[in-house]
């Protein structure tokens, strides 16, 4: 990644003592952890956001992942006023996270710029913007239409669906019937997980509430996600599909995991603007032997 200059955070000393309240130990590191795509605690999709001055190594990067034990851990380093942003689940890094990115958003404008109402991010899938109004943020990120593709060998009978469409971007994309069928999908995830050149499967169908325009599941066990509870990647591939299925410009989706989340989505050109909310539930420091 890009070297970085400090202007942004300058430097970590003092930061974790003044955003938590406690009293900081060397070699410490601010970490948090936020729900996001919700407006209520323990329910949306769970990220980890931890600062840095500078980029540590890639294998210590995911040794923190793992350890923090949620979908994706978010890491961020300054530019000038804008920061670099990497993605990891426990087990990879990834190119493009939706959950995360809003995480870290919140945290920066919340927690380091306290009341400040927009950031930048510069990572592997280009600049990403996030914009606040009240407590609701608005990823800018890139459109990922799917196209018509054949299914791949062994994965209608590792998802255990039979899908009316089958398409593909990043991520499979399985349509079903209805939202009842999207609901009751039990994959078996060890078959899913050993099929090869899969990075993650979403599954679709039309929501079934009155305003609500689709819904969704996604599954990513290869990834070290067997489900992810709200993926908002994954909505730069579904918001499409759905506004040229619907001939909307924007929608209302709900992913159906256990935590359950909702998100607003606006095709633009190109682009996909993701909005939603989050809630912080902890914050810390992480301890390191040294820096």
């Amino acid at each position: 990644m890009p070297s970085s200059n400090h202007s942004g955070l300058h430097s970590l000393h003092g930061l974790t003592s003044r955003i938590t309240g406690s009293e900081e130990p060397r070699d410490a590191l601010p970490c948090f952890q936020v729900d996001a795509f919700t407006r209520t605690r323990f329910a949306g999709n769970p990220a980890a956001v931890v600062l840095l001055e500078r980029w540590l190594p890639d294998a210590l990067l995911q040794v923190i992942a793992a350890e923090n034990s949620v979908p994706e851990t978010a890491f961020l380093v300054p530019k000038g006023d804008d920061y670099h942003l990497r993605w990891f689940t426990p087990d990879v890094e990834v190119d493009l996270c939706g959950h995360a990115t809003l995480a870290a958003a919140f945290v920066l404008c919340t927690r380091v710029h306290n009341g400040r109402r927009s950031v930048t991010f510069h990572s592997q899938s280009g600049d990403l913007a996030v914009t606040r109004d009240g407590d609701e943020y608005t990823l800018d990120f890139p459109s990922r239409p799917p196209v018509p593709a054949d299914i791949p060998e062994g994965l209608a009978e590792a998802m255990r669906c039979t899908p009316t469409e089958v398409l593909r971007a990043r991520d499979w994309l399985l349509v079903l019937e209805d939202a009842a069928a999207v609901r009751s999908l039990r994959p078996d995830m060890g078959a899913l997980a050993a099929l090869p050149d899969i990075f993650g499967v979403c599954v679709t169908a039309p929501g079934d509430l009155e305003g609500l325009d689709f819904v969704s599941r996604f599954f990513a066990p290869s990834q070290g996600i067997p489900e992810d509870p709200v993926t908002g990647s994954a909505h730069s591939t579904l918001a499409p599909y759905w506004a040229a299925r619907l001939g909307k410009q924007v929608l209302t989706a709900r992913q159906l995991s256990r935590r359950s989340g909702e998100l607003r989505c606006a095709l633009v050109g190109d682009r996909v603007h993701l909005s939603g909310h989050a809630v912080l539930t902890r914050t810390g420091f992480l301890l390191l032997d040294e820096l």
